[in-house]
């Protein structure tokens, strides 16, 4: 197996056809799994990668440069009767053509080749008549004019679904298409350094030594920003973990400060539960609530890991799991959402959300929200947090919240100025500066 047919391999995992009772995965857990069985040096897998990976988030745009060449060719070669894996195949060749610097002709001749290991001579010598026929013309990229709407346009230009560049043009403005952009790079990674093992200074050391170089950020103190990509050779044992940026800022927003009590609802696998544990600095207390029991036993051996001593609740934070007259100084809640503010991060993750996920997951948010309301102190304080910037998971969910209960809307940090909404909360926009988007929203509870 080569690098073109390890990525064709990879898409076809992702976009398993309907009705083919064929494994479905991510695109990392399809590379990881499909790599181990091929014996490719690290160059072949790095190609095969930015094959797979960028052929999956640009599906859209290479879908609208691939339907002059494919319309009208044909059931058995071209149009909707196009055989899926050669349809996947024409993509992958196209994205090759478009968006890296190949060796056209030679590029061409290996896709035909792999065509007709797929497929049969007929259909090798329709991908070898589109391909040649697409560099015969060159086409150009997608423009305004070609497009009824400005959504329609981005949404092909920037290879993302209609739905999500209109929600994004309604909250970020004349940054819509800035932003769809942005979330086509590389999003930045960064890890969190465990205050209870070193500095981030001292951290930052250690990975200089194998040739990472880190960067403080410029808002969580303890969060290190990674120029290029992160060590393999990088092993954090508890001292510092990967997370990104954004996902570390709700736990500096809510500003845990040593012999509180602190609640961690929805813990995940607990990367802002060990951050709340390192800033506790061993006083205080700390709760966790998770549902899903691998992640339970994955938040345990991580806390043990750390050094982070903390209680653990395996069960619906819906329902009622703490006695009603628990209190807690601090609460943050890192609710289920639709994600779309790390689409960015997971190639095919723009094609597996639905419109109608935000308001559908708003109904467990605001759940949320209700139950644990009654378990912060008066005066303490309670973060809201979502890897989202849909409305109806952030402003609406928290207007709401706010009108039933008696809180109100607290300080947030200086350094977070720039991200603020007119409300007052923190809003970060997808891809702008590497970042995951995110909404954070701190209330406090009144006396």
């Amino acid at each position: 197996m080569n690098a073109r047919e390890l990525a064709l391999a990879v898409v076809r995992d992702v976009f398993r056809p309907l009705g083919s009772g064929a494994v479905e995965r991510s695109a990392q857990a399809a590379f990881d799994y499909r790599a181990r069985k091929t014996d490719l040096g690290a160059r072949d897998r790095a190609f095969a990668a930015e094959l797979a990976y960028g052929a999956i988030k640009m599906r859209r745009a290479l879908d609208w440069y691939l339907e002059p060449f494919i319309e009208g060719r044909g059931a058995e070669g071209g149009g909707k009767g196009l055989p899926p894996t050669i349809r996947e195949l024409l993509r992958l060749a196209i994205y090759e053509l478009v968006y890296t610097r190949p060796q056209a002709h030679a590029t061409v001749f290996e896709w035909v080749d792999l065509a007709k290991r797929y497929g049969h001579r007929g259909l090798a010598n329709l991908v070898n008549a589109v391909l040649r026929s697409f560099l015969r013309d060159t086409p150009a990229e997608p423009r305004r004019e070609d497009f009824q709407s400005e959504d329609d346009f981005l949404a092909t230009r920037y290879s993302l679904p209609t739905w999500l560049v209109r929600q994004w043009r309604q909250v970020f403005g004349e940054r819509a298409e800035t932003i769809c952009a942005a979330v086509n790079e590389p999003a930045r990674p960064a890890v969190v350094v465990n205050g209870l093992r070193g500095t981030p200074e001292e951290v930052a050391g250690q990975l200089a030594a194998i040739g990472t170089r880190a960067t403080p950020s410029s808002v969580v103190a303890e969060s290190l920003l990674i120029n290029g990509r992160l060590s393999p050779d990088a092993a954090g044992d508890g001292a510092w973990w990967a997370q990104s940026e954004s996902s570390a800022m709700p736990v500096d927003v809510l500003n845990p400060q040593p012999g509180e009590s602190v609640l961690d609802v929805c813990s995940g696998r607990g990367n802002k539960a060990l951050q709340i544990g390192a800033r506790l600095a061993r006083e205080g207390a700390l709760l966790c609530i998770e549902q899903d029991a691998r992640k339970v036993a994955l938040l345990g051996r991580r806390l043990e890991e750390a050094g982070v001593v903390a209680g653990i609740v395996s069960g619906d934070a819906t329902g009622t799991l703490l006695a009603p007259e628990q209190r807690f100084d601090r609460v943050l809640i890192d609710a289920p959402c639709s994600g779309v503010g790390v689409v960015g991060r997971h190639p095919e993750m723009r094609w597996k959300k639905q419109a109608g996920d935000g308001e559908r997951l708003a109904l467990t948010q605001r759940a949320l929200l209700e139950r644990m309301a009654c378990h912060v102190y008066p005066g303490g304080a309670l973060v809201y947090a979502v890897c989202s910037t849909d409305p109806r998971e952030t402003t609406e969910v928290m207007d709401w919240f706010l009108a039933q209960e008696n809180f109100e809307r607290g300080l947030i940090p200086a350094a977070y100025q720039a991200l603020l909404t007119e409300a007052g909360d923190v809003l970060v926009p997808p891809g702008l500066e590497g970042r995951d988007g995110f909404y954070i929203a701190r209330v406090e509870r009144r006396f």
